[in-house]
């Protein structure tokens, strides 16, 4: 499974790891991936999504539905 959130579409990035003599080398930025289940009340099933702690934040604001609403629109539209 590849580490990306499925709501927000947050992946690895790469960066620099300095060191106090300012050596740099390269190593990746992981985003804060959690495995959560939402109850989805009008279809009486469990959805389970790999998130981000920001998305996690955004289903609290809006709601699963509307959230997952929007992942099935722009998916649709690719």
């Amino acid at each position: 499974m590849s580490r990306v959130c499925e709501v927000t579409g947050k992946r690895p990035t790469v960066g620099n790891r300095v060191s106090h003599a300012n050596n740099r080398k390269k190593r990746r930025f992981l985003p804060n991936l959690h495995v959560q289940r939402f109850w989805l009340e009008d279809e009486k099933r469990w959805v389970k999504l790999r998130l981000s702690a920001n998305a996690m934040r955004t289903i609290e604001k809006n709601g699963i539905e509307s959230v997952l609403a929007k992942m099935n629109a722009t998916a649709q539209k690719q």
